[in-house]
């Protein structure tokens, strides 16, 4: 991978329009969330990932990082929660680019978006993903970049749709000092988790570092090159929608789309519909391949260090992918399909997806500070940077345990969103302490 290549995958993997869609549903406050996670979040990750990236420029990103800062089980429990937490996100991603597609097919989330529709399309994303990073990274960094060109035309279209709505309609939200004003209440608290974990992606390039050229340089490079494009997606994308639609019209899984529609029904028609749609579901199965082929990375390195089984560490003879890893997070990723789905609508199989996530990816960056703080070698920017993103990833943890405000069955919401967490750090810890005992006796 090349510098331009780095750029672009760091503007795929840290950023989502289903994160547009979600902070256009929560009003203008989301506007200050926004800055707030910026500050709070990508900021001090950033930093943070420069800084150990060039301290430790090998393949295994944070696995590597928290293993020399505080030994195997730190660096291990790291990189299981981080890959299983990962794998917990690519269900949600797919519900999102599910609901989007519907609007490529011309019909109505509302009317059409069955559960069953939603898993077959989550599986069938599934395997296109994991097929493409099996071919090899060079196959799969295609899909990536058109990815990364489809996010940024679909950002340009809805910035030059919301500013023809404003000038000839006005602007469609309020936006005055008193709606912009926070007012932290549960909801907004909820929300700000989901900000925190939306600016998250820099840290996994860095598992993939000896497939970049020069990673010392293309790693802090691209990060800045892309950096504000980033935060350019969220904040001029969700102002966008707002100049289209009232966030009491929208929907935390589809008001880009209706964005979109809405602009329609004025100057595109059913081909501005259709193509903007193609844009978005392209972009979000770009996204989808990035974290398949990054995220394989994790149990690989851990498979060569005997903590999990050895074949985990093997890779295809042609084609250099670490195919068990890839088939088994795929398989993982289409079980908890299917478990989020059930008992529960399909925007609360959506909420419990994300919130699982939110939690459990929270786990390894609290580690991965912790490891920032300690190398630091009293540089102030790094310590300053670490104490922030571990007190961020601390608070969003907690807040990401609440069920939605509007989840028809809080308790199972719960149960799921708690549970999965727990479930997985225990399942992780029986195979580390496994392969430590059969190490032992094997002495």
């Amino acid at each position: 991978m090349g510098l331009v290549d780095v750029a672009l995958y760091f503007l795929i993997a840290s950023t989502n329009l289903q994160w547009v869609a979600a902070s256009a549903a929560a009003g203008p406050t989301s506007l200050f969330a926004w800055v707030i996670g910026c500050a709070a979040m990508f900021a001090p990750l950033c930093i943070v990932v420069v800084f150990l990236s060039a301290k430790y420029p090998r393949e295994g990103g944070m696995y590597v990082w928290v293993t020399r800062a505080f030994g195997p089980f730190a660096g291990f429990i790291t990189a299981w929660t981080y890959w299983f937490s990962t794998v917990a996100y690519f269900p949600a991603l797919l519900y999102f680019t599910a609901g989007n597609a519907l609007y490529l097919m011309g019909k109505s989330p509302g009317s059409a978006g069955s559960p069953e529709f939603f898993i077959a399309f989550s599986l069938g994303g599934l395997a296109i993903g994991t097929a493409l990073n099996i071919l090899g990274l060079e196959t799969g960094k295609r899909l990536v970049n058109v990815a990364a060109i489809c996010r940024t035309s679909i950002i340009v279209i809805l910035l030059g749709l919301g500013i023809a709505a404003w000038l000839k309609f006005g602007f469609a939200t309020t936006l005055t000092p008193s709606t912009l004003r926070p007012t932290f209440d549960l909801k907004e608290l909820i929300f700000l988790s989901v900000i925190a974990f939306a600016f998250t992606g820099a840290e996994s390039l860095p598992f993939m570092a000896e497939e970049v050229r020069d990673p010392e340089r293309s790693i802090p490079r691209g990060l800045a090159a892309a950096a504000p494009l980033i935060v350019g997606v969220y904040v001029l994308g969700t102002l966008a929608v707002f100049a289209l639609i009232k966030p009491a019209n929208a929907d935390s899984l589809y008001s880009v789309m209706q964005g979109v529609v809405v602009a329609a029904g004025h100057w595109g028609g059913t081909a501005l519909v259709a193509g903007c749609a193609a844009l978005v579901v392209l972009s979000c199965l770009g996204s989808l391949t990035a974290w398949l082929g990054a995220n394989a990375r994790l149990p690989f390195v851990a498979g060569i260090d005997h903590y999990l089984p050895a074949s985990f560490g093997w890779l295809h003879p042609r084609w250099s992918s670490p195919v068990v890893s890839l088939l088994v997070q795929c398989g993982m990723a289409a079980v908890l399909v299917i478990i989020g789905q059930g008992g529960t609508s399909v925007k609360g199989a959506y909420d419990v997806l994300v919130s699982s996530t939110v939690l459990a990816t929270m786990l390894p960056f609290i580690f991965m500070f912790a490891a920032g703080l300690k190398f630091a070698e009293r540089k102030p920017l790094v310590i300053l940077a670490s104490i922030v993103g571990f007190c961020t990833c601390t608070v969003a943890m907690l807040l990401a345990a609440f069920p939605g405000p509007d989840d028809p069955n809080k308790a199972l919401a719960v149960l799921k969103i708690v549970g999965l967490t727990v479930a997985m750090v225990a399942v992780g810890s029986l195979f580390f302490a496994a392969r430590r005992r059969a190490a032992a006796a094997a002495v």
